[in-house]
């Protein structure tokens, strides 16, 4: 927060899988809601547990493979609706492209600010503006070992598909810029976008940042 000069917290995400016991310490909140905004809430301060009946999005839950995924959901039929499609086909596509966990792998979403986690984190998702993400990604995740980030977006499942499932699975940093779903739902701002982090890259980045902030102070490199 102090480096990328964050106005909020780096939200920490656990999976808590198949066989595992629900943690204690967590809010369960008393309507549904969708896991964006779960994200948006727990940036802000709150402790939130969301099992799959506590999941408003379908959509969302089923890619955090907490649920099903609805019949209307995995024909196009439902994204087709409504109107960011030519066709049910080219929906269905983007369905069968997104990244997903196995139905029934995950039991809850237990999300809070990082400070504050009572539980190991399998993703951490940082918002911000595009100057301070640059910072994130490219420039620290690659600090030590160079090369490029390769970096899938679409139109929706920002804060669940693409930056909580993605960096999960492929244990690489995943940019987004937000979906029509967040965008409308959570209180995301038109001039901010996501980066999650797996677990396993969270020291290095954090180390990175740090080098990085003394290079900074002393004037070699110039941020905007």
């Amino acid at each position: 927060m102090d480096v990328l000069e964050l106005p909020t917290e780096p939200v920490a995400i656990t999976l808590v899988k198949k066989g595992q016991t629900l943690p204690d310490g967590y809010q369960i909140p008393e309507k549904n809601i969708r896991h964006c905004q779960s994200v948006m809430r727990a940036r802000r301060g709150e402790k939130l547990l969301l099992t799959g009946e506590k999941h408003a999005c379908h959509v969302g839950a089923s890619a955090l493979g907490l649920v099903p995924i609805p019949d209307k959901v995995r024909s196009g039929e439902f994204h087709y609706n409504l109107g960011m499609f030519d066709s049910v086909a080219a929906a269905k596509k983007m369905i069968d492209e997104r990244p997903q966990l196995d139905c029934g792998s995950v039991i809850a979403t237990a999300v809070s600010p990082l400070s504050k986690t009572e539980l190991p984190p399998d993703v951490v998702v940082v918002t911000g503006t595009p100057e301070q993400m640059y910072w994130l990604l490219p420039v620290a995740a690659k600090f030590f070992e160079g090369g490029k980030i390769s970096v899938e977006l679409e139109p929706f499942q920002a804060s669940c598909a693409y930056s909580t499932v993605y960096p999960f699975l492929h244990d690489t940093l995943s940019l987004s810029i937000g979906c029509y779903g967040c965008r409308k739902s959570t209180d995301l701002e038109p001039t901010e976008m996501l980066v999650g982090i797996p677990a396993t890259k969270l020291e290095a980045v954090v180390q990175s940042l740090q080098k990085i902030k003394s290079v900074r102070e002393k004037g070699k490199i110039k941020s905007g």
